[in-house]
């Protein structure tokens, strides 16, 4: 999935002469990367730590590397960048880039967190470029692992927001008919429905909103992962039983975009985050943000501009922002009136595409 992040910039970078090698865990994803013409290479690599299958990732790396001799290894997501600025060190790639797109040591805790800190180390010693993906993710960087140089390209994010996807064209006004309860006011939140996404928060903040206006609803998009980070069992329950929560499972394409139009709020209270691109994708939906002031979401949403920002792990505070939202029509107008022209200003895809083959002929140059 990480590797379609960069799929709309191969037809660029093969333009400019560039041979493209992605290499990924399999998935359906490759068929569009191999429809562009790139070559994908199979290397399994697991998100949780697994030392003996991580070894063995490593090996098959640095053996992929050896035989195509890349000028650039550029890599992203915590345990592909580990294994991959290891690897491309190992067999002196001149150029080599991670891009974080989050940090997870800073909700960590004990042994796990100095170790999840050494290994964003690691891959920093091992780089030769880091790109944070945004301003809260490089003081991080700087403020714990590293004082090398890095620069956030543009305003941030690894592949901005497809404007014209995202946005009220016929075909999702239709889809969208179909799914709106216009009797009731909708809060949607899209994402992990994990303990980190701040599911119980949010669950509690609006039972207490529901007993007080019983026309709002809230709509969880999203897949569970109760072996990772499982939410709790009274959130659970709340979940399963109340008539105003309804879980829709994961969306995509046309029907993801729906789900944004089809609802009054976006609600993002993550505990951790390197840049959401789900409140991108509500906010080029015109929809006002509730979210945390955590990185990423910080750096998208100006409070009381385009919507509202409250501390992480604070059901009393998101309650009170989500009755806001609902009872202050003005406000909600005001918020969701800026939304989407502040994301098309700094998050177009082509401009956050633009950014990245700037900074590729910025470091070839040199």
């Amino acid at each position: 999935m990480s590797v379609d992040f960069f799929a709309s910039m191969i037809p660029d970078l093969q333009k400019k002469g560039f041979e493209i090698v992605t290499v990924s865990s399999d998935g359906p994803e490759l068929e569009h990367i191999r429809s562009l013409g790139a070559k994908t290479t199979i290397v399994d690599m697991y998100r949780r730590m697994s030392p003996v299958k991580d070894f063995l990732s490593l090996v098959k790396l640095i053996r992929v590397f050896a035989k195509e001799k890349p000028l650039i290894v550029h890599s992203m997501t915590p345990k592909a960048g580990l294994l991959c600025m290891v690897a491309s060190w190992i067999t002196r790639v001149p150029l080599r880039i991670h891009t974080f797109t989050g940090l997870v040591w800073p909700t960590a805790s004990g042994i796990s967190k100095k170790i999840l800190m050494f290994t964003d180390w690691l891959t920093c010693t091992c780089a030769t470029h880091i790109i944070p993906e945004g301003q809260g993710v490089k003081n991080d960087l700087q403020s714990h692992i590293t004082k090398k140089p890095m620069k956030v390209l543009g305003y941030g994010n690894v592949r901005g927001v497809d404007m014209e996807r995202f946005s009220e064209r016929k075909e999702i006004t239709e889809l969208a008919s179909h799914i709106r309860d216009k009797e009731a006011f909708t809060f949607l939140f899209v994402g992990r429905i994990v303990g980190d996404k701040g599911i119980n928060e949010l669950v509690e903040a609006f039972v207490r909103l529901n007993q007080e206006h019983h026309n709002t609803r809230l709509v969880l998009t999203g897949n569970y992962e109760r072996n990772l980070d499982p939410i709790r069992h009274d959130t659970q329950e709340f979940i399963d039983c109340h008539d105003a929560i309804i879980t829709t499972g994961p969306k995509s394409g046309d029907d993801l975009v729906a789900q944004y139009a089809a609802c009054d709020c976006f609600v993002f209270p993550s505990y951790r985050e390197g840049f959401p691109n789900t409140v991108l994708e509500a906010g080029a939906m015109g929809l006002p943000c509730i979210v945390t002031d955590i990185n990423g979401s910080r750096e998208i949403i100006e409070n009381g501009n385009n919507g509202i920002i409250i501390p992480p792990r604070d059901a009393e505070s998101l309650y009170l922002a989500m009755k806001s939202i609902y009872e202050n029509s003005s406000l909600r107008e005001t918020l969701a009136g800026n939304a989407r022209p502040m994301i098309a200003s700094r998050f177009d895809k082509d401009f956050v595409k633009r950014c990245l083959l700037d900074f590729y002929d910025m470091i070839l140059e040199k």
